[in-house]
């Protein structure tokens, strides 16, 4: 079963979040803790780790605005 990666809510008032930048590419094997991706929001960058290990799919496009909760990636 594939792992839903979605735009995290960092901050109370943080309705959405652009991909910075993607830290691993389309099909890469990722492990857990690995940093994956990071977004401005806020004014601020973070990097986000991977919650599973297993290989990833892309979905979210780098430079886009996603809102909270959007899928932009899954591990198989």
């Amino acid at each position: 079963m594939a792992i839903e990666i979605k735009i995290p809510q960092l901050g109370f008032s943080m309705t959405e979040a652009t991909i910075a930048e993607w830290l691993v590419e389309d099909g890469a094997t990722v492990a857990v803790g690995q940093p994956i991706y990071t977004i401005e929001a806020d004014k601020a960058t973070h990097e986000i780790e991977s919650p599973s290990a297993g290989q990833m799919r892309l979905i979210g496009v780098q430079g886009e605005t996603y809102d909270i909760g959007s899928v932009i990636a899954e591990i198989n």
